[in-house]
């Protein structure tokens, strides 16, 4: 009689174990709720572009319930080696028809999406940091987002020209170089690249800029060989625009104690143990697109075929203000940046872009930055 009290008491036991398992598991995955699938050319963990997207669909997440809305980030990797996991890791995602969007980035995933999005004409997409051409690729399950990193960029060009010439400030020299550290030499770089030189200009129009690109957005050791070079040749205020690898610049300047500016998220803030190094980060701001997009796609009112251009005046960028801001950079040149940010919303600064200029353009640009 024990025996067989034991028996029941055991497989009811299993039976509890196997129910609130299967309880667990529909809780962690709501068939309602609109999910996405954000696919990372590269990694998490970058503290710039890459977080700023995950933060902005944990906090859609956190802002709507995971009953409502779920999401996953898959890291597909960066270097050379990982593009060939490219391809079939975004038909793997839009064959298994679980996801109501599909989130891409840069233009490294603007031929994916081209054909993907014409492939499987009823999975929607989100291509943003990169422009998508609807005149050449007419789609109507594509929503493309850019960003004017030229005006941001503007700003922080305006900053470094009047800090580096400024001898009241610590460790800054008077010989007018900045410099400038890029991933990769394409559009969206060159971008950031022409309003940083344009800012340094119209404050002064003497100032020169050392230039150099990594070749990569995930090398930091090369990056922080490059930006020490270029502190060591007379910069004294840097600005990475490199994803993960521009965390190189930050480590060179920290060891220099001299200065870089951040990029896409708010870098010092992220980085308390180096935020005496950065006076402020010129922010991308990726999550909160994402999260307006997302938003207006749940309620049906999200214009796919369309670009959305978000500048200092959408609020798409904009400069990282906190007490970090205040405590590096004097207040006159902050009145300053508020000024140029006043003229450029108004459209009185009309700062130049590489988006959409031929390369024979934009290299006409760059070759009077240094003029």
């Amino acid at each position: 009689m024990k025996k067989i009290i034991t028996l029941i008491l055991v497989l009811i036991l299993s039976f509890s174990i196997v129910a609130c398992q299967s309880d667990e598991n529909n809780s962690n995955s709501n068939s309602d709720a609109y999910k996405a699938a954000l696919l990372i050319n590269g990694n998490l963990g970058d503290k710039s572009f890459n977080d700023s997207a995950y933060a902005g669909l944990t906090e859609l997440r956190d802002d709507l319930g995971a009953n409502k809305f779920e999401f996953k980030a898959i890291e597909m990797g960066g270097a050379p080696n990982d593009e060939s996991k490219y391809e079939p890791t975004i038909r793997d995602y839009c064959e298994s028809g679980e996801y109501d969007l599909i989130i891409l980035a840069t233009w490294q995933m603007e031929p994916y999406v081209i054909d993907f999005s014409k492939e499987f004409p009823n999975q929607k997409f989100v291509l943003y940091d990169e422009a998508f051409d609807f005149d050449v690729n007419p789609r109507d399950n594509v929503y493309n987002v850019l960003y004017k990193q030229n005006e941001v960029s503007f700003l922080i060009g305006s900053i470094a020209a009047m800090m580096t010439t400024d001898e009241s400030i610590d460790n800054i020299n008077s010989d007018k170089k900045i410099g400038f550290l890029g991933g990769m030499e394409d559009s969206v770089i060159q971008d950031f690249l022409i309003g940083y030189a344009e800012g340094a200009k119209y404050i002064d129009s003497d100032i020169s800029i050392s230039i150099a690109y990594i070749g990569s957005f995930i090398d930091i050791v090369a990056a922080k060989d490059l930006a020490s070079l270029q502190y060591k040749n007379g910069v004294d205020i840097g600005y990475n625009v490199a994803s993960m690898a521009g965390l190189g610049q930050i480590e060179a300047a920290h060891d220099m104690d001299l200065y870089a500016f951040g990029v896409d998220s708010d870098q010092a803030a992220l980085m308390e143990d180096r935020a005496k190094n950065i006076p402020t980060s010129a922010m991308k701001n990726v999550g909160k697109s994402l999260f307006d997009a997302i938003k207006l796609d749940i309620d049906g009112k999200l214009e796919y075929g369309t670009s959305a251009h978000l500048g200092l005046k959408e609020d798409g960028v904009g400069l990282a203000k906190g007490e970090n801001y205040e405590k590096i950079v004097p207040e006159n040149i902050r009145l300053k940046i508020d000024e140029i940010t006043d003229k450029i919303i108004s459209g009185e600064i009309i700062v130049d872009t590489a988006i959409g200029k031929s390369e024979e353009e934009i290299n006409e640009l760059l070759e009077q930055i240094n003029e």
